[in-house]
């Protein structure tokens, strides 16, 4: 009923097409290997593989396939690990269907979507774990973005949003292959591998995007 579910959403978006459907994290890689899609939407509990060790396998031999992980509160452990395998889309499965059609899109177009929820609780969690209290989180993820040029920093707030090196592109009026180099630096600056958890780093410190020129 989910993965009817989740192709029913899906299908609303005329640019998206399904190639196939999985029942356990073993078939899903074995269909992404014989698909290749520019994304793959897995749950963090399946059965045989489950959703982490699919990601991390498909990241590892299909890296070219973005991955989206569908989560439910109360798995902050398994967010913090898909993190860590390249996932770079997080959304909760009680949150909007037009979320699902948005961070599917996202890591189409080589972005990271965290769904602000998900965010919240990373960052709670991270919080709350042996890295200390939320203020010593921020103090050191502030720490860290220091390090960072003031483009830069403007950089990684767009992708605090999720934006595309497109999108970020229009935003800054720049060009894009500039913006990628740019997301590149960011990323070794911060020690991170990809671009959510460049996200989450955002988050923590407190920089978010200005918002558009209309909307001012």
């Amino acid at each position: 009923m989910i993965r009817a579910g989740v192709r029913a959403v899906l299908a609303t978006d005329p640019g998206i097409e399904v190639v196939a459907e999985a029942a356990d994290g073993h078939e899903a890689v074995e269909l992404v290997r014989a698909h290749r899609p520019h994304v793959a939407v897995l749950d963090v509990r399946m059965p045989r593989t489950n959703g982490i060790e699919a990601a991390a396998e498909i990241r590892r031999t299909l890296p070219a396939t973005g991955v989206v992980m569908l989560t439910t509160f109360g798995e902050d452990d398994y967010i913090l690990r898909a993190l860590g395998c390249g996932a770079a889309g997080f959304l909760i499965k009680s949150g909007e269907p037009e979320e699902l059609v948005a961070g599917v899109r996202a890591v189409a177009d080589g972005a990271a979507y965290l769904s602000p929820k998900v965010a919240a609780r990373v960052v709670a969690h991270l919080a709350s774990t042996g890295a200390g209290a939320l203020a010593g989180r921020r103090a050191v993820a502030r720490e860290r973005v220091a390090g960072l040029t003031p483009r830069e920093r403007e950089v990684l707030s767009h992708l605090g949003g999720g934006l595309s090196n497109g999108q970020i592109a229009r935003r800054l009026h720049l060009v894009e292959g500039t913006v990628k180099a740019h997301v590149s630096s960011v990323l070794a600056r911060l020690g991170v591998d990809n671009r959510a958890a460049a996200a989450v780093v955002a988050h923590e410190a407190g920089i978010l995007p200005p918002p558009p020129a209309e909307q001012r």
